[in-house]
């Protein structure tokens, strides 16, 4: 995990083991989460269309509480559904390539929609683009996606190696992945990211493993 390349929060590189696990080849569509709404009447996610035209795209304006929320109702019928853990979802965008900046390689993909010429009107959909070494859609660019860790600077330096899942306690959530609203859609497979777990942004959803 980490890059000498990148900010003071991805160093230092070290190694960790993580236990098998499945990781979701798309995020949480906006029409799955449509189903948990109706199921739960649990609060819509900030921006919440009037009438869903695009399936696939991804639910976004969700906090890691919401997110959670639809991990327990995914979880009624028996099945284990969670968010990753940094080390999971890190494991899970590398795709094989231990090294690689991002998912796909060294380079940003051609497919990425408008990268570097200015910020999206929103997220595309989920199906858009290349799977990474992993069969995995979309990880690293399009929405930030939540992870299941506390956020700490300094984590890495005292990680355990096998199934880091992040601090006891903190004040803000772990995340990862680029975003539609930045001028650099995509982020490398090691950048991280955190925020408040209560708020709701247009570029924050989430995928699920097991």
């Amino acid at each position: 995990m980490g890059s000498e390349a990148g900010q003071g929060d991805e160093q230092p590189v070290h190694q960790v083991e993580v236990s098998a696990f499945e990781c979701a080849v798309y995020p949480v569509t906006q029409a799955q989460y449509a189903d948990f709404l109706h199921a739960t009447d649990h609060e819509r996610p900030r921006e919440w269309p009037d009438r869903i035209t695009v399936a696939d795209l991804p639910v976004t304006g969700v906090s890691w509480i919401d997110a959670q929320a639809y991990c327990r109702w995914r979880n009624v019928g028996g099945d284990s559904m969670r968010l990753p853990t940094e080390a999971e979802w890190e494991y899970a965008a590398r795709g094989g390539l231990d090294c690689a900046q991002f998912p796909w390689g060294d380079e940003i993909p051609t497919w990425v929609p408008d990268e570097g010429r200015g910020p999206l009107e929103g997220p595309w959909p989920v199906t858009l683009g290349e799977p990474n070494g992993y069969g995995l859609f979309g990880i690293g660019a399009n929405i930030h996606e939540w992870c299941a860790d506390w956020y700490s600077a300094h984590y890495y330096a005292e990680s355990p190696v096998s199934n880091p899942t992040g601090p006891a306690s903190g004040l803000r959530r772990s995340s990862r992945g680029g975003a539609w609203r930045h001028a650099i859609t995509i982020s490398r497979c090691a950048q991280r990211s955190r925020i408040d777990p209560s708020f709701r942004y247009t570029d924050y959803g989430f995928r699920v493993v097991r």
